[in-house]
């Protein structure tokens, strides 16, 4: 049944709060069942994403002019009012005065037209007095970061301790920005002034990438797998800082690739790009239901030389022992670099980020295995803690003094990284939080597989 973009927004965001589902898994099934226009679609993630990311703050007004009502506010209700208050304070292309409208309408739809004179009461202060809105108090740093950017209070004391201060308030302030999308272009089939023309031509909104070579961004596309350059394989979507981890990596035609957490594949795509399709990729995962995204994906390039393969990262396979030129470990990780994309992920407990370095090191250092003599090993992660990071590194090299790092050049800005060791922020590089780390295998030092 067809809905509007708000209604099918404020279905996507009851789901998120009753079942604590993540709202990208969540977008694309709904905006189809919804039958919204790729506009409308558009707005609906919009609306969807920029509430997660300003909850808190939005909250923080909400409870500020409902006059002692807060507490009473049924949770639907609540969410009603955060959609309306983003659009009043954060879009700029959607008069007040009809988000105050829309959200009264929604309060009706929604079988709450007894709170539409209290909805309408509240968004039509804050309309009013959205110049003069008061302010956060400052009198603890990290509540004052919680709520100007609705990131729970323990994950900015976290971020603060690791980051410092003014680093965290930069990097939380551009992870609540709206992010582009990066698709990588398929030189295989197509040439990157080739696709940009034939997007550009289709009414799609479209730039090169500042910096990064075959790369593409989109604004405001709604659904990507409803364009008909997706379906014929001429692109796939992946951050810059994903891609860059394999230009660090260098694969050259013919080398033998393993890829071992490599769901959903963008590595894997990069990689075999890069190699012209020829030599062997093995991407790996826990699970049967994602490699099987990865050999539609790979079909949809027009890539054959990606061979899927059921695999434990933690426990590698001692038949893949120094068998790779190179071996990529995008290892598990809290995901916090990729939170304008993601915002749930905001929400992670700080017991499960606390848990993580442990398995990182145990991939790293099981992969490490899978490295011929003279080969490089990649290892990269979606987040900025130090502690997942170059602590994992250090770690590592500290216990396996058969690799060391190796200096890579990216294009400028970056340029060459001289220490092996790379971390990308959405504030300084434009792109996803990222980290990626370059080691080479010496040559003369073979393991003892027995060990």
């Amino acid at each position: 049944m067809a809905k509007t973009a708000r209604e099918t927004a404020l279905f996507i965001l009851e789901r998120c709060r009753r079942s604590n589902a993540f709202s990208d898994a969540l977008l694309g099934s709904a905006v189809k069942t919804s039958e919204l226009s790729p506009k409308d679609a558009a707005l609906c993630t919009r609306l969807c994403y920029g509430v997660l990311q300003n909850a808190a703050l939005c909250d923080f007004y909400i409870d500020h002019y409902s006059q002692g009502k807060a507490s009473k506010i049924e949770p639907k209700v609540r969410d009603i009012l955060r959609l309306s208050v983003y659009q009043i304070l954060f879009l700029t292309k959607i008069p007040p005065h009809a988000a105050v409208s829309e959200g009264v309408e929604l309060c009706k739809k929604s079988g709450f037209g007894r709170a539409s004179g209290f909805v309408n009461a509240v968004l039509r202060k804050i309309s009013a007095e959205r110049e003069h809105l008061p302010q956060i108090p400052k009198n603890d740093f990290y509540e004052y970061l919680s709520i100007k950017y609705s990131t729970p209070k323990e994950l900015v004391r976290v971020l603060c301790q690791d980051l410092g201060n003014d680093f965290t308030e930069n990097f939380l302030a551009a992870s609540n920005s709206e992010a582009l999308t990066s698709l990588q272009v398929n030189t295989l089939r197509i040439t990157t002034d080739e696709l940009l023309a034939r997007l550009s031509a289709n009414g799609i909104s479209v730039k090169q990438h500042d910096y990064l070579p075959n790369c593409l961004e989109l604004e405001g596309t709604g659904d990507i797998a409803t364009l008909s350059e997706f379906n014929d394989g001429l692109f796939y979507v992946q951050d810059a800082a994903a891609r860059m981890a394999v230009l660090a990596a260098a694969p050259k035609p013919g080398d033998k690739v393993l890829d071992a957490c490599a769901a959903p594949g963008g590595k894997s795509f990069a990689a075999a790009i890069m190699m012209q399709n020829k030599g062997s990729i093995t991407s790996c995962d826990l699970h049967d239901n994602k490699l099987s995204r990865i050999e539609s994906g790979a079909a949809r390039l027009g890539i054959d030389c990606i061979k899927t393969h059921v695999f434990d990262a933690s426990h590698a396979d001692k038949a893949f022992y120094e068998s790779f030129d190179l071996v990529i470990a995008d290892v598990p990780c809290s995901g916090l670099g990729v939170i304008r994309k993601k915002p749930d992920i905001r929400y992670k407990s700080a017991e499960d980020i606390m848990s993580l370095p442990k398995t990182q090191l145990a991939i790293l250092s099981s992969v490490s295995n899978c490295v011929k003599p003279g080969g490089v090993l990649i290892y990269s992660t979606c987040t900025v803690l130090p502690r997942e990071n170059e602590d994992i590194i250090r770690a590592f090299l500290e216990k396996d003094s058969r690799f060391s790092l190796e200096s890579f050049t990216l294009p400028q800005p970056i340029g060459k990284v001289e220490g092996g060791m790379l971390s990308l922020y959405p504030q300084t590089h434009g792109t996803d939080g990222f980290f990626i780390a370059k080691l080479r295998a010496l040559e003369s030092h073979r393991r003892n597989h027995e060990s």
